[in-house]
């Protein structure tokens, strides 16, 4: 992947806020003929692989922290939070549903930004929807839409925006979510431009909290700012209709590159969400690659205790966001590469458990990570990994990954996501009531109301 920068000042920009209002507002929608078949099954796929994460995060230590702090402020009981018995008022379920989505950094990827698109959009969208009563259609409709907003607004700005210290989901996640509740509410295109102008003024996140507790935070945030914007411009709150665009909007101020062609280009004919990938690996996707050789080079029978060293050469994007060498728990350990290879060896696998704070720091675990020599070769991809196994008795054994397993090129499968989906869910539903939800992500569409859909995704007492 190429990260070149474009540096400019344009005082003559196309209309962007206007022609995304316009786009979202006055699309026809799948039934119409607005996209094909294969789009709206990645449609299915991106929701159930959201639902999935946060029902299984529903009860992390950060998710019971943001449930305490929004119980604080007596939430009226509009929306449910799926994995858990409470209620909360739609905002606060927004906010809530994005934390447990991306905790476990296990949710989707639009591999060309690093976005994860659906924590911020669909976390926003099923509290709204669940409050009106919409269809399974009219969430479908709204997340294909929110996600080509977030996504493309991504586009012309990567890598630029993202270089500089913003968590580039957090910011566009804002404006992708404003953008498909607008569109669940059937808000006009005048309203939906002021609905994107009143998020183009709060995009979230930084960098600098990656493997805190605040990096999930920042998906729930935006989908909280995100549902807000939405609802003050459906009462007729006002903002700039030059809000993304414009010298001093949104996208100029927090970026020296715009390519305004990557919002306009097949606008309406190409959807981002066709390039969403989905992770086989609960931590930062750049690991993947390394985690998928280790993977192999256990199948190739590699033990951890015959190791004397890993060589591991990596762009140097890859130790930039995960060279963390000592990572004191389970958040931090997902931007380790180290800990992935570890993990990817000595498990075959590197799920949720791979990265609990009792595995990070088990003595046999920080040896083998101690034994990870990591060198950077920007020759090789930033979605790629070259790994020899160095064993005690001199033999080499060398695995070179070019797409890991998750990857647009070797996509993970329905049944992939299905087993990815009850690994999470069962232990905190069941496994009779993971099989019924899973059986509704599929039919979402065909749903007349996806409240029967959100009261299957908490526990039943």
């Amino acid at each position: 992947m190429a990260r070149n920068t474009q540096v400019a000042a344009d005082h003559h920009a196309p209309p962007i806020t206007h022609i995304l209002a316009e786009f979202v507002a006055n699309h026809p929608g799948f039934l119409a003929g607005g996209w094909s078949d294969a789009v709206d099954h990645e449609a299915h796929r991106t929701f159930m692989n959201w639902l999935g994460c946060a029902v299984g995060a529903a009860h992390h230590e950060a998710a019971e922290a943001a449930v305490a702090a929004v119980m604080f402020l007596q939430p009226a009981p509009q929306a449910t939070l799926p994995g858990r018995s409470e209620k909360v008022d739609i905002a606060s379920a927004a906010l809530i549903n994005g934390i447990t989505s991306h905790t476990f950094d296990f949710d989707d990827t639009h591999l060309k930004t690093i976005i994860h698109p659906a924590g911020p959009v669909a976390s926003a969208l099923l509290a709204l929807a669940e409050h009106t009563g919409a269809s399974g259609r009219e969430l479908l409709d709204a997340l294909v839409l929110g996600i080509d907003v977030a996504c493309r607004v991504g586009n012309a700005m990567y890598p630029d925006h993202y270089d500089r210290g913003w968590h580039i989901t957090g910011s566009t996640g804002t404006l992708g979510a404003a953008a498909a509740c607008a569109r669940l509410l059937k808000l006009d295109a005048g309203r939906t431009a002021m609905a994107l102008g009143i998020a183009a003024s709060q995009p979230i996140g930084m960098r600098e909290q990656f493997g805190t507790m605040t990096k999930p935070f920042h998906p729930g945030a935006a989908a909280r700012a995100g549902l807000m914007s939405a609802l003050l411009a459906a009462q007729g709150y006002t903002a700039s209709p030059r809000a993304l665009e414009a010298p001093r909007g949104m996208m100029q101020t927090v970026s020296t590159k715009n390519d305004w062609l990557e919002i306009t280009d097949e606008l309406g004919k190409r959807f981002e969400i066709s390039f969403n990938s989905y992770k086989p690996f609960a931590c930062g996707i750049v690991i993947h690659p390394s985690i998928d050789a280790c993977v192999q080079l256990g199948r190739r029978g590699v033990t951890p205790d015959q190791v004397e060293s890993i060589e591991l050469k990596v762009h140097s994007l890859v130790l930039e966001l995960t060279g963390k060498k000592e990572p004191a728990d389970g958040l931090q350990a997902k931007f380790s590469v180290y800990h992935g290879c570890a993990a990817g060896l000595t498990f075959g696998r590197a799920a949720e458990d791979e990265f609990s704070d009792e595995v990070v720091n088990r003595a046999d675990m920080v040896a083998l990570r101690r034994k990870v020599v990591a060198t950077v070769d920007d020759s090789i991809d930033e979605a790629s990994a070259d790994v020899t196994a160095v064993l005690n008795d001199g033999q080499r054994v060398h695995v070179f990954v070019e797409h890991a397993i998750g990857s647009l090129q070797n996509p993970m499968t329905d049944a992939n996501l299905e087993a990815k989906f009850h690994g999470l869910s069962d232990a905190v539903l069941g496994e009779p009531q993971t099989s019924a939800l899973i059986s509704a992500c599929w039919n979402l569409a065909a749903a007349d109301d996806v409240r029967a859909l959100a009261a299957m995704a908490v526990p039943q007492s």
